[in-house]
């Protein structure tokens, strides 16, 4: 239930983010909008959130998440009619994205993602110990009387 919950956040808060981007200044249709917005929560909720910022931190994670926003969006729409230059709409609504993102992995790293999921979280003294032993010779019998006949 947790990840339905974050992914809804996601897709609402992308959805407005878009719209608001590429409607409002680059003049795309609602439905398109909301088609990039769909494939985009999708993928980069599987890719960036549970895959790369379990693993990494939240700086590396939101810049992994504005490469895949830009060419995402940049991909879907060239196929889609649009007013303006395709890269430099799909880089401003990037931008916006990424900045998004940056707030919500921190509500990821708290709410969604277990704190055995991240490798990074463990913050107790490790302490490693070899093995020492006393003892340079075997102790059984016939090891010992072999040593003998020589």
């Amino acid at each position: 239930m947790k990840h339905v919950k974050a992914l809804a956040i996601k897709i609402i808060v992308s959805l407005i983010l878009l719209y608001l981007i590429l409607g409002g200044m680059y003049g795309m249709s609602f439905g398109n909008v909301l088609f990039i917005t769909i494939v985009l929560g999708m993928v980069s909720y599987t890719i960036g959130d549970l895959l790369i910022l379990p693993r990494t931190n939240n700086l590396v994670a939101s810049l992994a998440d504005f490469g895949l926003t830009l060419m995402v969006i940049w991909l879907m729409s060239s196929v889609f009619p649009n007013n303006g230059n395709g890269f430099m709409m799909s880089l401003i609504a990037s931008l916006g994205v990424a900045l998004f993102e940056s707030i919500y992995h921190k509500y990821i790293s708290k709410n969604v993602i277990n704190n055995s999921q991240s490798i990074y979280n463990y913050t107790g003294n490790l302490r490693y110990q070899t093995e020492v032993s006393e003892e340079l010779t075997p102790q059984r019998a016939e090891y010992k009387n072999e040593d003998k006949e020589k």
